[in-house]
């Protein structure tokens, strides 16, 4: 039952910090709209929240999840004012490069076929 709460708390957190990103209210320059929140980790105390950030642009990662880090705090008011929890979990931002690592991974595996159908 537990687990069912915490993982019903982090669709809602991704999706109000979406919508945030989304609608322009996050004023940090580093925070575009290219961003996505791909997954949010609520700790089973629901004292802490770890959101991972994507970027369409691979090199703007690092610089997005550091822009909404240092948003952290107005990010946190508006999911307390929005969302009816007792305490807002403590939001900490990771760069999440799996997207791009999956399309390196495809891009490998389309190389590896392509030598094996020229050496056949």
């Amino acid at each position: 039952m537990a687990q069912y709460r915490t993982e019903r708390l982090g669709q809602s957190i991704q999706e109000k910090i979406s919508s945030l990103i989304l609608e322009g209210k996050i004023k940090d320059k580093r925070v575009n709209s290219f961003l996505s929140i791909t997954r949010v980790d609520v700790s089973k105390d629901l004292s802490f929240a770890d959101v991972y950030v994507s970027d369409v642009r691979e090199k703007n990662i690092e610089r997005g999840a550091e822009g909404l880090q240092s948003a952290a705090g107005f990010i946190q008011s508006q999911l307390g004012s929005g969302m009816r929890i007792r305490k807002t979990p403590r939001l900490r931002f990771h760069a999440d490069t799996s997207i791009g690592d999956g399309f390196d991974m495809i891009k490998k595996i389309d190389e590896l076929n392509i030598k094996e159908a020229g050496a056949e």
